[in-house]
């Protein structure tokens, strides 16, 4: 295989992308021209505010070729398109060494052991005898070990996050068994299968996106728990007895009304996505009902919990 090497401005990545995957390229990135000089410029933003155009002010498109396509054709496309005009000079090509992609992607996703009771694993690893075992027939999924078998896809959680773990963890070392449990912005639905492997009786997984809806029910079935996954305007009423999102702290705070009466008097709230500066100001978004106190730390992160009072 054989990459396309060219230069745009910042202005014009996205539709440069866009139009490279119109006419048959199997990948596009874009890095930063600049990168490792001293015109590097960084490219971030706060958690819930993405920056507005993902890209730099000189870039490097780097498209990925299938073999057969002639990168003069795809410039040609490009230009009579209206996206760019490069001449001689101004593009370049580089090869690609043939490789095992598929064992080379899997490579990178290993068993993920969560605290002292969960394991994520990738389905390629469902008979990895480094994976301790736990009884086919779930006799040991409240008191032993879980297992979420879960691959990495559409990028909804895969697990590795530590804002993941520590609702994991939290899950794991408060779940008693038959507690219903409201999973806000379910993405993969790891942290719904997790509760529902961990004993609870009932589990709702809800998300803004269709694809993660989707995503949330195929893992259940993968998995083999019944769940009910759901958009928000599907979400019945009612309250249950531990509520946790995990998404980030901007929509958290706006969502404090509604995440913070869904909880059964008695009940708890689990946030988490939140960076350790952005602590106080979600648990103050929350004053009015719960007291959101941070009940563990990790890496610049930290996963709140409130209980209601009953």
């Amino acid at each position: 295989m054989r990459e396309l090497v060219l230069i745009c401005p910042e202005a014009q990545a996205e539709a440069l992308s866009d139009a490279l995957l119109e006419a048959g390229v199997l990948s596009v990135s874009v890095e930063d021209a600049d990168g490792d000089t001293d015109l590097e410029s960084p490219l971030f933003g706060e958690p819930g505010m993405e920056p507005q155009v993902q890209a730099w002010n000189r870039n490097r498109v780097v498209a990925l070729l299938p073999d057969g396509l002639d990168p003069m054709q795809i410039l040609e496309q490009l230009r009579d398109a209206g996206v760019a005009d490069y001449q001689d000079g101004q593009w370049s090509l580089r090869d690609v060494p043939d490789a095992d992609w598929v064992r080379l992607t899997q490579a990178q996703f290993r068993p993920i052991e969560v605290g002292n009771r969960i394991w994520i694993v990738p389905s390629w690893h469902r008979d990895d005898p480094a994976v301790p075992a736990v009884a086919d027939d779930g006799a040991e999924n409240k008191q032993g070990l879980v297992h979420i078998e879960l691959d990495p896809g559409l990028a909804f959680g895969t697990g590795s996050h530590p804002t993941t773990h520590l609702c994991l963890e939290w899950l794991a070392d408060n779940l008693r068994g038959n507690e219903t449990v409201l999973d806000y912005g379910c993405g993969s639905g790891i942290l719904a299968i997790a509760a529902k492997l961990l004993g609870a009786a009932t589990v709702q997984a809800v998300d803004i996106d269709e694809q993660a809806v989707q995503s949330t029910r195929y893992n259940a079935q993968v998995n083999r728990v019944e769940l009910l996954a759901m958009l928000p305007d599907e979400l019945p009423a009612g309250q249950t007895q531990v509520v946790v999102a995990n998404i980030l702290s901007n929509p958290l705070k706006v969502l404090a009304p509604m995440l913070a009466g869904r909880v059964l008097p008695g009940g708890h709230l689990i946030l988490s996505g939140v960076l350790e500066r952005q602590a106080d100001e979600v648990a103050q978004a929350y004053a009015p009902w719960l007291a959101m106190k941070v009940w563990r730390a990790r890496e610049g992160w930290v996963c709140l919990h409130g209980q209601r009072s009953s």
